[in-house]
């Protein structure tokens, strides 16, 4: 367990790379009966597959979330410098 103190956007990214994984995971099924000439999954596994998007986009709103943070505490420490 990390000592450090969770920042702001880390539970985006956490969550946007659960997601993704879960769209990864259901390409990788939807895909297989095309290489194993079975019969294709329905079209509801082929819009699970877009969690892969979704979860890339999850994931950089909390990057960005974090980089916003980061700047706004850089930007206070400098003007309380001064």
């Amino acid at each position: 367990m990390s000592s450090e103190t969770p920042r702001a956007g880390d539970l985006l990214v956490r969550t946007g790379a659960v997601v993704f994984l879960v769209g990864a995971v259901a390409t990788m099924a939807t895909m297989a009966p095309l290489f194993l000439g079975a019969d294709p999954l329905p079209p509801v596994a082929w819009f699970v597959c877009m969690l892969m998007g979704v979860g890339f986009l999850i994931a950089g709103a909390g990057v960005l979330r974090s980089i916003a943070e980061q700047r706004r505490q850089a930007s206070g420490a400098s003007s309380a410098s001064q």
